[in-house]
């Protein structure tokens, strides 16, 4: 079975949004669970959230950042080109109910992630207060989409050239002094998520992130995607991806999250004509 990719769009230069034919996968997936896969038999398997179904037109919509050699090559399918196994949904839904007042921040490709968390707890009545941050401009995506199931929307850059210039725990400080949050989450880099965790730990309130690490096979047979939460040993894959903050060990985690840097950065380099040791 192959999976045609019906729309494609780039988002910017480095992050872009499929619309994939996955039907069975679209009539199940809920907010916070996510898919593996594999553009060819001898592709790496890449997990990506679903950002959103269309399950009367068997769609699954996935957006994505060129990082490395298989997100490079990811990005070079067109529409009407397929994908040779996709794989989901794998990974525990959000736990999504009328907690009352929500914050929700994303940072980065994690806004992706983020948004059907916003969409699903919006749709059961929640007051949604969302805070999006990027580097810049240009890499804050979904803002308008994310602004249409948000009671109020801050914006967060690095260099000021959309909304605010600061850091989301900025915001998130604004936020906390103003308003009593019952629960919120965190999607982005993992010292975003990190820093959020403390923010929102200061203020007393519960904050769950969604954890990335390196997956194979997604189903928590391999334990390439273990993580330590409340000193226990977690699959991410089955027992997440979300997790409360303060009992993730922030640490370990983005030590593991390291640990095929420079094999990545190889494969890289050779996928883009070059040689390992730096020699065209």
């Amino acid at each position: 079975m192959v999976f045609k990719i019906v729309e494609r769009r780039e988002l910017n230069s480095i992050e872009f949004e499929i619309f994939v034919e996955a039907p069975r996968i679209a009539q199940k997936a809920q907010a916070g669970q996510f898919v593996i896969l594999r553009i060819d038999h001898n592709g790496e398997r890449i997990p990506l959230t679903v950002v959103d179904t269309e399950p009367d037109k068997g769609l699954v919509r996935l957006i994505f950042q060129v990082i490395g050699k298989s997100t490079a090559a990811l990005a070079k399918l067109q529409t009407g080109d397929s994908l040779s196994d996709l794989v989901g949904p794998l990974g525990k839904a959000t736990e999504i109910e009328n907690y009352g007042t929500v914050l929700l921040v994303g940072g980065g490709v994690g806004i992706a992630a983020l948004f059907p968390i916003i969409k699903a707890l919006k749709a059961v009545g929640n007051k949604v207060i969302t805070i999006l941050g990027a580097k810049n401009k240009e890499l804050l995506i979904l803002a308008d989409e994310c602004r249409k199931y948000s009671d109020e929307l801050y914006l967060m850059t690095d260099d000021g050239t959309l909304g605010q210039k600061g850091l989301v725990t900025d915001a998130m400080k604004f936020v906390f002094a103003k308003e009593k949050i019952d629960t919120a989450w965190a999607v982005g880099p993992s010292p975003m998520m990190k820093f959020s965790t403390l923010a929102a730990k200061k203020a007393g309130v519960p904050i769950y992130v969604s954890l990335n690490p390196i997956m194979v096979d997604g189903t928590g047979m391999c334990g390439g995607c273990r993580v330590t939460v409340d000193k226990k040993i977690k699959f991410a894959c089955v027992d997440g991806p979300e997790f409360l903050g303060a009992g993730v060990d922030w640490d370990d985690f983005s030590n593991r999250m390291k640990q095929y840097r420079d094999e990545e950065q190889i494969a890289d380099t050779i996928y883009k004509g070059g040689m390992p040791n730096g020699k065209a």
